[in-house]
Parts: structure tokens; sequence; C-alpha cells
């Protein structure tokens, strides 16, 4: 995996060399489905969705404050009944997933200082560390981060103690005019029932409402990002956080973009990247000084040619980004195309992908109703050769990233996935590649091979993930989780 000419990026984004098979997905399960016409409340809304590290959990946060977790339950029958990873073949079964415990991890709360009310809507969940059995995770609304601490606890009961049903003690006890000798009292276990308990609170840090945070590969240390202001945080301090970022101007009308997101590096402790709302990703190192006021590298696509309109720069805002497991690619999510970056190659990206083309035509409608400023998020297989990011009226698109590759699918939020036809667009342009370019541009066609006046702008696929070492992806649609496995 050395940088280099571009024969050398191509081979290591394979990341194994061969082309494999498209992928033909199917429905895997559904959590918290809603029946025909129930009319969905807004506290119920998925708003975030994460896997741990393992793969065997999944946690998702709501509009409502509350976390829910999943455990992965195809491992636990196995062996009599008895989860033993080793002797369970995961090849042959896909992932499944029953429900665990869930908690209030926010509760609305208002800012008497600035007369603002602060949502529990949850925006952010980041798996910690695991220790002595014990689940950790950190979560976040628009101001306060929580650090919790999810076990199973016990249920333990005193049997056989000294006393007859009328209340005497034990040493009153005559059986057949006989005494009976004193018992000691046995305390029996029952089944296990996890307890969610908050370890710390991180409050007061920003300003602006927080829209990332990221767990340290060093497992000691998380960054949480705002709108202007980047802050690094020690798990075990809560009460001190240090800014490693800060883009905000002596004079506020000098504000020219924003930071959208910010992931640290999933091997090197001491690299980190953030986005922007201009489009371009910033790769800094914390070892260069303790202000990252100047990056390492800059990612960021080519002016393009020709003339600019209105919402130019709102679409180019990119609104996610995540590392691939190893840590050399970079996949980034702005309102129409999914992006590919090698770290090691700052020219532009190594590929584009137009996730919905054909609402071109339909920015207009789509800013005079907002739709145009919603925050798509994107993800990456465990093994770096597929993508997946989400569209409206619940679709999701899964793209094949490796060299070579034409693999797409469009699938839908439903029990039949493949019920609803988007068409296939060609290969997305290499190095260089820009929005609107001939050849790698989608059909103007919509759903069902209609105009995009099919797609409902009010049933939006924001928020998935991908299992770290399946071919699962686990995605929101309103208040119910879709799970799909190939």
């Amino acid at each position: 995996m050395n940088g280099g000419d571009d024969e050398d990026v191509v081979v290591v984004a394979a990341s194994s060399g061969d082309q494999s098979p498209p992928l033909q997905w199917r429905f895997s399960q559904v959590f918290g489905e809603r029946s025909a016409g129930e009319e969905v409340q807004p506290v119920d809304m998925i708003s975030a969705i994460e896997f741990d590290h393992s793969g065997d959990h999944l946690a998702t946060g709501d509009r409502g404050g509350r976390v829910v977790l999943f455990e992965r339950s195809d491992a636990k029958h196995s062996s009599g009944g008895r989860r033993d990873l080793e002797e369970t073949d995961y090849s042959v079964r896909h992932p499944e997933f029953c429900y665990k415990t869930e908690f209030q991890s926010h509760d609305p709360a208002f800012d008497y200082l600035k007369s603002l009310e602060i949502e529990e809507k949850i925006n952010k969940i980041r798996w910690c560390q695991t220790a002595n059995g014990a689940l950790f995770l950190l979560s976040t609304n628009d101001k306060t981060i929580k650090y919790w601490k999810v076990q199973d606890k016990k249920i333990k009961k005193i049997c056989d103690i000294n006393a007859d049903p009328s209340g005497a003690v034990g040493n009153g006890i005559v059986a057949n005019g006989v005494p009976e000798a004193l018992r000691l009292p046995v305390v029996t276990s029952h089944e296990s029932s996890p307890v969610a308990k908050c370890r710390r609170v991180y409050p007061h840090a920003h300003d602006y409402h927080i829209n990332s945070i990221s767990i340290n590969s060093d497992g000691e240390t998380f960054i949480s990002a705002d709108d202007l202001r980047i802050n690094l945080w020690n798990l075990e301090i809560s009460n001190q956080s240090f800014n490693i970022v800060d883009v905000k101007p002596e004079k506020m009308e000098d504000l020219s973009e924003v930071i959208t997101a910010a992931e640290f590096h999933p091997t090197h402790c001491n690299m980190l990247a953030y986005s922007s709302s201009k489009g371009s990703i910033r790769l800094i190192d914390l070892r260069q000084s303790a202000l990252c006021d100047s990056h390492s590298k800059l990612f960021e696509e080519p002016d393009a040619a020709g003339s600019k309109s209105f919402f130019t720069e709102i679409i180019a805002s990119v609104s996610d980004i995540k590392f691939a497991k190893e840590g050399r690619y970079l996949l980034s999510r702005d309102y129409m195309t999914l992006k590919l970056w090698d770290i090691n190659m700052d020219s532009g990206p190594v590929s584009t992908f137009q996730v919905h083309e054909y609402l071109k035509p339909k920015l207009c409608d789509l800013y005079e109703n907002d739709s145009i400023f919603d925050k798509f998020e994107c993800c990456i297989s465990g093994n770096g050769l597929r993508a997946a990011t989400g569209s409206y009226s619940n679709l999701f698109r899964v793209f094949g990233v490796s060299p070579g590759s034409t693999e797409t699918a469009t699938l839908e939020a439903s029990r039949n996935p493949m019920r609803r036809h988007v068409p296939v667009p060609s290969r997305p342009s290499k190095l260089g590649s820009i929005l609107g370019r001939a050849g790698g541009s989608e059909s103007t066609a919509g759903v069902d091979g209609n105009s995009s006046n099919a797609l409902d702008y009010t049933t939006k696929l924001l928020h998935l993930a991908w299992h770290p070492n399946e071919n699962l992806i686990a995605c929101a649609a309103g208040n119910s989780l879709y799970m799909y496995c190939a």
C-alpha cells in the first residue's frame, strides 16, 4: 500500500486485487415497522445509527432522546444455547439482531442565558471500547455529550430463609414436634437484565449545535465538533476540553464556511479529518501544533468549467465523511454525489458517484421546501469494496467502489427492497470528475421510469450504517429500522 502513480492507487482501492461479483441484496429484518395508515410521531423518528467495532451490537437514537440497543442473536443459539463465537459459522447464517434494551439519554432543556430551547434529539452515537463485559458509548444532542455504561445485572433473590408462613423466625420452627436446625439462606441468581448508567456528562463546551463526535483509536480521547469549533476531550475528564480547530472569524460577517463533519483516523491517533460547507475536506495532524489552524492536506473538487448557479455552493456542502477501515480512503457525501478520496493524493477524488442526478432540474423546488439542506449520511463496507448512501422516497444506493466495478443497486427501505426501479447510471468518472460532466451522470428519469416528481421528498433515508464484518446494511425509514443482507 504505497502511494505513487494512479496504478498503485487503483490496486489499493480494491483492497483485494480481485473483482467480486455483484451482491444480491435481500430483506433481513425490521424493527418498529408501522402499519398502513399509522401516523409516525416525530419523537419516534430515528436520528442516528451505529454498529460497534465487533458488529455484535447496534445502537439507534431518536428525536425523543432515547437510545435503543440491539444485540446479535444468531450466535446465541449455537452450541446448545451457549455463545461460542468460534463454533458459530457466520458465513452460513447472516447476522440477526434482537432487542436488548433502551434508555432515555437526553431530555429537552432550556438555555436561560440565550433563551434557547435545546432539543432532546440524538445527533450522533459512537461506541467506545468494551471493558469487563460492559458496553460503553457516547451520545450527544445539540449541546451535551454523555458517556454511558450498559452492563447486564443479575437479579438476585434470597431463598430458604428461616421462617414459616406465619412469619415466625427460624429458631422457633417446630416440625412434628421436633425443633428444626437453623438453615443458611441461599442466594439464587435469575436472568440478567441490562442496566444503563450515565458515567459522565460533558456540557457547556459548544456555542453552536454539535454535528459530530468521534472516538480516537487510542481509546482514551474523543472529539466533538460544531459549526465553528472542534474540541478534544479525555473520556475521564468531563469539565475540561481543548479547542483544536477554530474557524470563527473576528467578525461574523466575514464567515464564509462552517464545519459540517469531523472524524478521527481509524488507526493513527494523531490524525483527523473535517469537512466544510464549501465542499472541502481538511486532514490535520495533532502533532503539528496545539491549535490546528493549518491543515496538512486539503481535499477539494477541481473547479468545474462553466458558469456557477445559485445552488452550486449549497449542493457542494459535505454532509458526512467516513474513513475506510484501513484508513487509506475517505468517503464523503454532498447533496448530489458520493466521493471516494485517497488521503495520499489531494489532486481530486478517486471516484465520484451520482446519487440522484435526476433531481438536478428540481433544485429550485428543493430549495423552496428546504429539502436541499437535508444531510445524508454515507457508509463503507468493512472490506472497502462498496459504499452506500440514502436518497428520497426511502431509497438508498449501493455502489461498488473498487476500480473497474460497475456495480450499483437501488433499494427501498421496505420488506420488498427491489419493488421500485431507478435507472442505473453509467460508471462514474475518475480523477477530476465533476458534477454534471458527461459520462458520469444519471438518466433524468426518476422512480419507475417517470420524472423526479414521483419521488416523495418527505420520506428521506438520511441515516444508515454498514456492518463492520458482514454485508449487512441497517437503515432508518422514519421510526422503522430495516436491515438488508447480501
